[in-house]
């Protein structure tokens, strides 16, 4: 079963039809404790139809956090980015370490939903997204669904020291997400698969694929972190971090298309500004 937001409200998917959630506020139903409930009584409204390429991103006042170097390829291609900045062994430390690493990422204002544009920071020579498991977290700190994050990130000055990492990952059009919330009716599998796809000029450049089974942290772990000493009244947005990462010869453009598939979920477009 899968949440989307549009511009006439909270819609429901539920075996290849769409039906509206009664009238409530995005954030008011995404901090409803009872979401799964909420959405399965929705299904009793008649069906609409809806296009989900008009779907907005899922956040409204949510904040979104990301974690990092819980991949093994994060880790390495971190560790390499950093290494004539003396940082490389605080990330293999901290893949290993109990506590993850996890940043702040984007207000909810900073969000851009399926088929808006990211955008690569101008100060920046080396730019690449990173596909990534995004869970959606309620007040409680449960895991309450799943959706598709890019964190956008500039490698270059991330590298150049890694007390930049808020620069090289906080700016406008640096986060996309959607296009929809797997409502979380059992843990997602391990098996599930995460892909995508970079277009440039018609032509793929760059394709990747991982599962979950190489996501070293648990996905409660990271959200128990999380909420360890911040409370969310409206939830959270966590991205997973990425096992996907171009080669150290790869940088965005602007007009290149980020597709990003994730079993189960759908696909997130975007299209470099």
């Amino acid at each position: 079963m899968k949440l989307y937001r549009t511009p006439q409200g909270a819609l429901v998917e539920h075996e290849a039809s769409f039906h509206p959630v009664p009238a409530i506020s995005w954030d008011e139903l995404l901090a409803s404790p009872d979401l799964l409930q909420r959405a399965r009584m929705a299904v009793n409204e008649p069906a609409i139809d809806f296009d989900t390429n008009t779907a907005l991103a899922p956040v409204v006042d949510q904040e979104v956090w990301a974690a990092g170097v819980t991949y093994f390829r994060s880790r390495d291609a971190r560790i390499e980015e950093s290494k004539d900045a003396g940082g490389g062994t605080f990330y293999d430390r901290v893949y290993s370490a109990a506590r993850p690493e996890l940043f702040f990422k984007a207000s909810g204002r900073r969000v851009v939903g399926p088929n808006a544009a990211v955008r690569i920071r101008s100060d920046a020579r080396w730019s690449v997204p990173e596909p990534e498991l995004t869970l959606f977290i309620n007040p409680q700190g449960e895991i309450a669904g799943y959706t598709i994050g890019n964190d956008m990130s500039s490698r270059d000055i991330e590298g150049e020291n890694p007390l930049y990492l808020p620069q090289a990952k906080v700016y406008d059009g640096s986060c996309a997400i959607g296009p929809c919330i797997l409502l979380a009716e059992a843990p997602i599998p391990r098996t599930t698969t995460i892909q995508i796809e970079i277009i440039r000029g018609g032509k793929a450049v760059f394709a990747g694929t991982t599962t979950l089974a190489e996501l070293k942290r648990e996905p409660q772990e990271l959200a128990d972190f999380l909420f360890r000493e911040n409370s969310f009244p409206e939830g959270a947005f966590l991205m997973t971090g990425t096992g996907i990462v171009p080669g150290d010869d790869f940088t965005l453009a602007s007009g290149d298309i980020t597709n990003i598939r994730i079993e189960g979920i759908g696909q997130l477009s975007n299209h470099v500004a």
